[in-house]
């Protein structure tokens, strides 16, 4: 099973920066949250074991959160060293097509379409910090591949 922080560097190595593309730490969270969605809904099980929270700003892995915090709403840089090899062929095309639909958003466009989302809303009404179940996940993005 891949990590959360695998998932991110996969996004970040995806970025193009010669062409000004940037992902912000509000935007991986994001791209990160939908990876797992859509991987829950599609093969039944988790993507990564992090567990994911509801936050102010919609969800959020926590331990992504205390590597990439530094950057603020800077752009984190593309990784030198990532090893695509730990990632099989399903894993590759989720987090690719996950990347090119989510990625052309801007951060704050992705915290506000999770934020009309009922995983984030129903854990949210419980509280901030809430995890955001598995459960929930599966069940909204079942109804987004169909």
């Amino acid at each position: 099973m891949l990590s959360a922080h695998d998932v991110a560097r996969y996004f970040l190595a995806l970025t193009d920066q010669d062409e000004s593309e940037s992902i912000s730490h509000l935007k991986l969270q994001k791209l990160c949250y939908y990876a797992q969605g859509f991987h829950l809904a599609l093969y039944g099980d988790a993507l990564f074991p992090e567990e994911i929270e509801a936050w102010q700003h919609g969800p959020v892995v926590p331990k992504l959160w205390y590597v990439y915090q530094n950057y603020g709403s800077g752009q984190i840089p593309k990784p030198d060293d990532l090893d695509f090899e730990i990632y099989d062929s399903d894993q590759r095309e989720l987090l690719n097509e996950v990347y090119e639909i989510y990625g052309q958003f801007s951060a704050w466009k992705l915290r506000n379409m999770t934020h009309d989302e009922p995983p984030w809303a129903e854990a949210w009404a419980k509280g901030p910090n809430t995890p955001i179940s598995h459960e929930s996940m599966k069940e909204y993005f079942n109804t987004l591949c169909i």
